[in-house]
């Protein structure tokens, strides 16, 4: 059964479009028709039609323009932080300048070594795709080897801490390096996957 909604529509413009047809007939002639009232009427039904399309074409325009606007404000305010970001980045690079320049021949030496190191990036895949057993971007490799060198250097820094606390001297030996790891666990800065929380009793 055809919904009703649907022939009403279909059935004006067939009206509009003949009464139309008839309107230059009429001209022609110079007679007004019956049929002219009736065109007039579709003719402001249609003209009512327009405007209210023009309307929402005004309305969707004015949404167009918000989102603009909008999209406007959005861009601009990363421009804003990409300039903080820049003369953070400038400061930090001048800071770091300053201090690399008053390091001695051995502490030059040391951070260059710093630099450079880094744990293969073939090694951390394999790891990583052994853990989770799926194939990983090179990306995360990138982060994962650089958040690895981080995690070392804490465990490091700790155990040469640990090392001055003994009263002992440089090079670490395995002890200052597994004492740095139990107080870094102690202190819940390395996750203990052995030993499990038990929540309820």
């Amino acid at each position: 059964m055809a919904d009703p909604a649907r022939i009403k529509p279909e059935a004006k413009p067939e009206r509009t479009s003949s009464a139309n047809e008839e309107r230059p007939k009429s001209e022609d002639t110079g007679d007004v028709p019956a049929t002219a009232k009736p065109a007039d009427g579709n003719r402001e039904s249609s003209s009512q039609d327009q405007a209210k399309e023009e309307g929402k074409a005004d309305m969707a325009a004015g949404e167009d323009d918000e989102e603009g606007s909008a999209s406007k404000i959005q861009k601009v305010e990363p421009e804003k932080k990409k300039e903080r970001r820049q003369k953070v980045d400038e400061d930090e690079i001048q800071k770091m300048q300053v201090l690399v320049s008053s390091f001695s021949e051995e502490q030059l030496n040391r951070y260059e070594m710093y630099r450079r190191s880094a744990f293969p990036k073939a090694a951390i895949k394999r790891l990583i795709q052994s853990i989770t057993g799926s194939s990983v971007s090179q990306n995360v490799v990138i982060a994962m080897s650089g958040i690895s060198k981080v995690f070392a250097g804490e465990i490091v820094e700790e155990a040469l801490d640990v090392c001055e606390k003994w009263g002992e001297t440089p090079p670490l030996q395995p002890k200052h390096m597994r004492e740095a790891v139990r107080r870094l666990k102690s202190r819940a800065q390395i996750p203990n996957t052995k030993y499990k929380q038990i929540l309820f009793h």
